[in-house]
Order: C-alpha cells, then sequence, then structure tokens
C-alpha cells in the first residue's frame, strides 16, 4: 500500500471508532509495523488533521473534520451502491426514492474512471417477492423516531383484531420479508414489534417519550439478548 493511501485509510479507521484507537490496532488493519502507524500519525498531525492522542493511549479524530467526498475506493463506491440498491428494494416509499436519487448522485460525483462502478456494478440486490405495500406513511413514522415524539396508531395483528395503541417509536427494522416499527408500547408496558404494513392509520403526537431513542434501542436489544438467551 502507498503511503498517501495509508494515511487515507488512517483516517478513515479513525473516523469508525469513537474510543481511542491504538496503534497497534491501526498497524493490525493495515498489516502494517506499529512504527510506521506513529509516523503517519505524526504526518497527518502535522498537516493538521485534528487527531487526538498519544502512543500507548490511542487515537481519536476530533469531530467535525471532513474530506472531500470524491475520495472515495472502488469498493467504498461498490459498497454504497450496493446499499442503495438493497434500500430501493426493501425500503419503505420515501427511503426507495432516496436511494435511487443516492445512486445518481454517486455516479454524478465520483470520477469518470469510477463511473462504472456505479452504472454496471459487479455486485446486484434482488428481491424475490414484493414486501407488503404500507397503508400509512413510514417517512413519518421515521420523523417521530429522529424527533422522539410519541404516536397514536390503529393496528391489526394477523388474526386482523384492531386495536388503538400510543407507543414510543425506536427504530424501523427492514427485513427480508417485512418491515418492522419496534416501539415501547404504553398499553402492554413492554417493547412490541408492529409490522407497518398491518398499521391502519398513525398519527405523531406533540408528546415526546421521556427518553432519548438512542437508550431505548440500547434497552430493547438487551431485553431481546435475554429472551434469546432464555430461549436456548
Amino acid at each position: 500500500m502507498r503511503r498517501a493511501d495509508r494515511l487515507f485509510q488512517i483516517i478513515q479507521i479513525l473516523r469508525r471508532h469513537r474510543k481511542p484507537l491504538t496503534a497497534d490496532a491501526i498497524a493490525l488493519e493495515l498489516e502494517t509495523s506499529k512504527r510506521s502507524i506513529y509516523r503517519d500519525i505524526a504526518t497527518l498531525m502535522a498537516q493538521r488533521v485534528p487527531i487526538r492522542g498519544e502512543a500507548g493511549v490511542g487515537y481519536v479524530l476530533e469531530g467535525g473534520y471532513d474530506m472531500p467526498p470524491l475520495m472515495l475506493t472502488a469498493d467504498e463506491i461498490e459498497a454504497a451502491v450496493l446499499g442503495a440498491q438493497l434500500v430501493q428494494v426493501r425500503g419503505d416509499a420515501g427511503l426507495a426514492r432516496a436511494a435511487q436519487d443516492l445512486i445518481a448522485k454517486i455516479a454524478a460525483a465520483v470520477p469518470e474512471r469510477l463511473r462504472p462502478i456505479v452504472l454496471e456494478p459487479a455486485s446486484l440486490a434482488t428481491q424475490r417477492k414484493a414486501l407488503p405495500e404500507d397503508i400509512v406513511d413510514v417517512t413519518a413514522i421515521r420523523a417521530a423516531i429522529h424527533s422522539g415524539r410519541k404516536l397514536r396508531i390503529d393496528y391489526r395483528d394477523e388474526q386482523a383484531r384492531p386495536s388503538a395503541r400510543c407507543v414510543w417509536p425506536i427504530t424501523i427494522g427492514y427485513l427480508e420479508a417485512v418491515r418492522l416499527l419496534v416501539a415501547w408500547c404504553e398499553l402492554r408496558t413492554d417493547f412490541r414489534h408492529f409490522r407497518t404494513d398491518r398499521i391502519q392509520a398513525v398519527e405523531v403526537l406533540e408528546e415526546r417519550f421521556p427518553e432519548r431513542p438512542a437508550v431505548l434501542r440500547a434497552k430493547w436489544r438487551k431485553t431481546m439478548n435475554a429472551r434469546d438467551r432464555h430461549d436456548d
């Protein structure tokens, strides 16, 4: 690997981690020596890249640092296009449109020599069976998740039994066959999963739920892990 490429990769690695990362860990990923990483970090700092830390402790890339968007490798471009393709076939209508626009923007932004990777990718996301159509606008649900607002939903379960719920939406899971709204249900006082195609109506309330979505997501994962261990 050329040194210029390695310097770029070091920045990318640090961007992926919020906690300090040691030179040993960086060297292992880049398959080079720790001494080389120390020299490269010093070079980046001299070029005013905001890296904080020291040898033996670890390094962190401070927030607010960005690089030109065209500095993407061929694999990174293909990964982005493949991810957008998956969203096109599995995401809700709003995200599917956004994914299509994203691919077009990537094609317009990358250098000419990399454009075939976008327009004629080696990887292709397909779907054998169409997902059930949603009755409600899932874009509104995603907006409620971002803003931390409660939802009032009318729902029908697999036996078509209706219920009205007030929920705290925390994430939407895009699975192979369905999309699921994960939420804290005030009626059941527990986390519940709601298929988005079974939601008959949705109202975004002004009231915010008392905990941040990220905190609730962590609690939900902990609950799911505990249930999995119990099932085992």
